[in-house]
């Protein structure tokens, strides 16, 4: 039986994802995120209530480059899953469904994103003295 000359469906390398379905993507994305994030408290915790050498061995991850890369990226993922799950709880009462309004929401959760972080990340300088 031959085989007929037609398109095929379109898949993630042909078809161009609209940035309402990325940023779905990204919010499971950062839920993960978050989850795993929280090993980096558990871990804080137990390095606390173990002793000042086991939370010495902490504090040194966690002033070093990649520690602040980790709670830098932890405090990204927490942001946006907080600015994109209180779009959705407009969503969930029948709000903001046009074209129009999701592409406001979009750009208004990744701004508040931006905003937060950069807060957030000025404020914590600020009480480390600069450290």
């Amino acid at each position: 039986m031959p085989i007929a000359n037609r398109p095929l469906s379109p898949h993630l390398q042909v078809y161009k994802l609209p940035l309402t379905a990325l940023m779905s993507i990204s919010h499971r994305g950062t839920g993960i995120a978050l989850s795993a994030g929280t090993l980096y408290l558990v871990w804080q915790l137990l390095a606390a209530a173990s002793g000042p050498d086991a939370f010495e061995i902490f504090q040194g991850f966690a002033g070093s480059w990649l520690g602040l890369l980790v709670l830098f990226g932890w405090s990204v993922a927490l942001f946006y899953h907080l600015c994109n799950g209180i779009r959705h709880l407009f969503w969930d009462v029948g709000m903001a469904f046009s074209n129009e309004a999701t592409d406001k929401a979009n750009r208004a959760v990744l701004i508040a994103t931006v905003a937060l972080t950069i807060v957030a990340w000025v404020a914590g300088l600020g009480t480390w003295g600069g450290k």
